[in-house]
């Protein structure tokens, strides 16, 4: 199976059925290796989960070396938007051929992200027709509320976390973020992780895990 998207893809390590996924959306001017490496922790305690990581669909416009989900050189919030949007057609696309591919419904699939790629997770979760098993999205932020709120067709359940010092995408958004999906009944888990800046630290990792786990439901 050739996708829609270049991805990195971490298999069970057994022959075996696969219930779930996990697709992880890397942050600007990163790839889908870079995202992978969640994967070396998780992978142990979520069987039968096969890890899809794409490549963004652009070349990231300041590191050529990496990609990127929408550009970010123009301050214009209604050009992010209109190219937000384009990402999620790829994205949607990419995420029906997984689905095709291994038999699989939005159910058994969770969403996550980090930085650019929580705030595609976040968009994918709300505009789909039918809710997803769960969003976990570290570093984001909601891209556009007013958006959002127009096109919102499911209430995908979410975990989202963010570092107290992050200075590349400012804690506050977090705090929006859970306003928002609280006010239109979207069931949320917030965590603010201390002395924690612009990454994923083993903390968040874990505490992903455990959620992802939680809502796969297995023991």
């Amino acid at each position: 199976m050739t996708f829609c998207l270049t991805t990195t893809i971490i298999k069970p390590e057994k022959d075996i059925l696969i219930k779930h996924a996990v697709i992880l959306l890397h942050g600007y001017g990163g790839d889908g290796k870079d995202i992978s490496m969640l994967t070396l922790n998780w992978k142990r305690f979520l069987p039968n989960t096969i890890f899809l990581c794409p490549n963004g669909h652009e070349k990231c416009t300041i590191n050529p070396t990496g990609y990127q989900w929408f550009d970010l050189t123009r301050d214009d919030p209604e050009y992010i938007l209109e190219q937000s949007k384009k990402a999620e057609i790829k994205l949607k696309e990419f995420i029906e051929e997984v689905k095709n591919e291994y038999a699989l419904k939005n159910s058994q699939i969770c969403l996550s992200g980090f930085s650019q790629g929580c705030m595609m997770s976040i968009n994918l979760g709300l505009t789909s027709n039918i809710n997803y098993n769960c969003v976990v999205g570290f570093s984001g932020k909601i891209i556009n509320e007013k958006d959002i709120i127009k096109r919102k067709n499911s209430s995908t359940k979410m975990l989202l976390i963010h570092g107290d010092k992050d200075e590349v995408v400012s804690p506050t958004f977090l705090l929006e973020a859970k306003d928002f999906l609280i006010r239109n009944d979207i069931e949320i888990a917030t965590k603010m992780i201390k002395d924690c800046e612009h990454h994923i630290p083993i903390e968040a990792s874990s505490l992903a895990l455990s959620y992802i786990k939680n809502n796969f439901q297995i023991r």
